[in-house]
């Protein structure tokens, strides 16, 4: 339920990327005025929906990978966004159900959902954090409450970076936190890219509908994110690239790349 103080910082005049993002991966907690610019969108550029699935997928496949091959049993999510199937920490919970996962978000409908969020195996758990990228430290003091920030995590920063209008800005955020977790962590980013005009014209078109705009950038801008970093193979590729499964969407050149990398 929305208690008074969530429901005043909740706009449905304007589309939030969150809730944008929910309808184009077949949610349902979006307002009208999302479902308009999804419409839009849509018609310029359809494979948008592609990103937002396939991006989606590269999610359990990362998680997988991370706590199958790398034994990492705890997991920072910042820019959780709302709830659909397969979140973080049932990916990571079904491969090791004594995984720990935080969750951060300062949007309040994914607040409101939180609820969906904090269900874990009873031997991990999950938290939810009202929190903001831009205080890195802050993130990581009260992540500190669920997660021991002197074993590995897993810092997972999916399509959320985009929000971050200056380049070298982003860039700091990302350092900052890596800078608080030991070696054995791992980043984990994925971002639309600036790869067609088709993606360059419809985030032109999600910033002029008045919502928090979102930038994409070149590959070379995804992959400066992992500067210091050992990148785990294949690299930073498309998300339909990275480590695909047999039934995967390989031959899909969605506008969205990704990585994984390795603090030393």
């Amino acid at each position: 339920m929305l208690d008074d103080s969530l429901r005043a910082r909740i706009d449905t005049s304007k589309p939030h990327s969150a809730r944008f993002w929910n309808y184009f991966v077949g949610g349902k907690d979006n307002y009208e005025v999302d479902r308009e610019i999804g419409d839009q969108i849509k018609s310029i550029f359809p494979g948008l929906v592609d990103v937002a699935v396939t991006s989606r997928r590269f999610l359990g496949r990362a998680v997988r990978h991370l706590a199958e091959e790398q034994g990492v049993r705890q997991f920072l999510d910042i820019g959780t966004g709302l709830p659909t199937a397969d979140n973080t920490h049932e990916v990571a919970q079904r491969v090791a159900p004594d995984a720990r996962i935080v969750y951060v978000d300062n949007d309040p409908i994914v607040l409101a959902h939180a609820n969906a969020l904090l269900t874990s195996t009873p031997e991990g758990a999950t938290a939810y954090l009202d929190a903001d990228l831009y205080d890195p430290e802050a993130v990581l003091e009260a992540a500190a409450g669920t997660l021991d920030l002197s074993r590995p995590v897993g810092l997972m920063i999916l399509n959320t970076l985009g929000h971050v209008a200056e380049y070298e800005r982003a860039r700091e955020l990302v350092r900052r936190l890596m800078a608080g977790l030991p070696a054995g962590s791992h980043l984990v980013i994925s971002d639309s890219t600036a790869t067609s005009e088709g993606m360059i014209a419809a985030s032109e078109a999600y910033n002029a509908s008045g919502a928090v705009p979102y930038y994409v950038r070149t590959v070379g801008e995804i992959a400066g994110f992992f500067d210091g970093l050992e990148l785990v193979r294949p690299g930073v590729v498309r998300v339909t690239e990275w480590r695909p499964e047999p039934s995967s969407d390989l031959g899909v050149a969605v506008d969205a790349y990704c990585g994984v990398g390795r603090k030393q």
